[in-house]
């Protein structure tokens, strides 16, 4: 038996589960942006107060690796690191892109799509202008192409398309939907990165002891980070 609490930090979502067994208990979610700073430590310290549990209940703690947001993963991980080292507990990381995967591929129904064995998932994280984070996985959750940065353009994924369906999900998807045209597209609104939809593959990696060492563990930023520069007026002599 393993009581996980789960941290989602990598997109505007700032978000926190508590699972026990691979089955969610509860959640606490805020969804107006980068906010993490402010909420996170506070909804993981409410999570557990209103399910009257201490961190030193903990069996684990999970938190999104990635890609996303900078600044939102490095709060992440670090209010998780902390967590983990204060309760001599172990630190598992999920990836953001899997995780969204895993709800929409058991969740076929509440979609109201139909996927054959052969269709492909396609979550994909904004990573501004025309550019997201994206990876392909099969319907059993095994992924079949890696996370990569990768600018859309009129001709992106026709290749796939013209063998299979592909199901594109995520913060990054709307964007796209009027460059990807192709009859075997298929769009999902609403599918967004959620602590809620890491609680059962948290729990599995628990199983099978995949866990991050809490002293080196970086998340996993896909880009390196640069900082805007701000503009001057440039008056000339």
């Amino acid at each position: 038996m393993a009581l996980i609490l789960n941290l989602e930090s990598s997109t505007e979502v700032c978000s926190v589960s508590l699972s026990k067994n691979g089955k969610m208990i509860d959640y606490l979610e805020n969804e107006e942006g980068q906010n993490h700073a402010r909420l996170l430590s506070v909804y993981a310290e409410d999570l557990l107060h209103r399910n009257q549990l201490d961190f030193n209940q903990l069996d684990a703690v999970a938190i999104s690796k990635g890609p996303g947001s900078y600044t939102g993963l490095r709060i992440g991980v670090s209010l998780a690191k902390g967590i983990c080292y204060a309760n001599q507990i172990p630190l598992i990381a999920i990836s953001s892109l899997q995780a969204m995967s895993h709800h929409v591929s058991t969740n076929l129904s509440e979609f109201k799509i139909q996927a054959s064995t052969d269709s492909l998932f396609c979550p994909m994280i904004d990573a501004r202008r025309m550019e997201v984070y994206c990876s392909l996985y099969n319907s059993s959750n095994k992924e079949v192409q890696a996370v990569s940065a990768q600018i859309i353009e009129d001709d992106s994924f026709q290749e796939l398309l013209q063998k299979q369906a592909v199901i594109f999900f995520g913060n990054g998807a709307a964007k796209c939907k009027a460059k990807i045209n192709h009859p075997q597209a298929i769009f999902l609104d609403d599918v967004k990165t959620s602590a809620q939809f890491m609680c059962s593959l948290s729990q599995k990696a628990y199983e099978n002891n995949e866990f991050e060492d809490v002293a080196y563990f970086e998340p996993f930023y896909l880009k390196n980070f640069i900082a805007g520069i701000p503009k001057k007026n440039i008056l000339k002599q």
